[in-house]
């Protein structure tokens, strides 16, 4: 299982890469693995600002529809405009070529609140 130790990572199976006050955000290896081959991500936040543990999106799965929870409070200035035609990005690069989104992040203190590599392989046993 893939955890990179660069990043930050939520109870919800996201993870987070910070550069200066814009986020980018998609869900990690072992989420990806839970929900099976990804069909769809629907993002229909885009320009809009919302708060942290808001619903940004849904992923859906062979099996199964998963929302989506923004992270950190802000304003999502971009979707991966590649997983429209390649929904399956997610599955083989989930923490490169299939991110979700980018956020401007409106309260950098939020990131804190965000687990570490070695939290998260906690949270999921590995």
């Amino acid at each position: 299982m893939n955890i990179p130790a660069d990043l930050k990572y939520t109870k919800d199976h996201e993870w987070v890469k910070v550069e200066g006050d814009v986020v980018t955000v998609g869900i990690t290896d072992f989420a990806q693995g839970e929900l099976g081959d990804i069909v769809y991500v629907e993002v229909e936040t885009l320009d809009e600002t919302l708060e942290a543990e808001e619903v940004f999106g849904t992923v859906e799965a062979v099996k199964t529809v998963s929302d989506l929870f923004l992270p950190v409070s802000g304003e999502i200035i971009e979707f991966n405009e590649a997983l429209e035609d390649a929904p399956e990005l997610v599955n083989s690069d989930p923490y490169g070529e299939g991110w979700m989104i980018k956020v401007k992040c409106s309260d950098l203190s939020q990131l804190e609140g965000l687990m570490t590599a070695d939290d998260y392989k906690a949270l999921i046993g590995a």
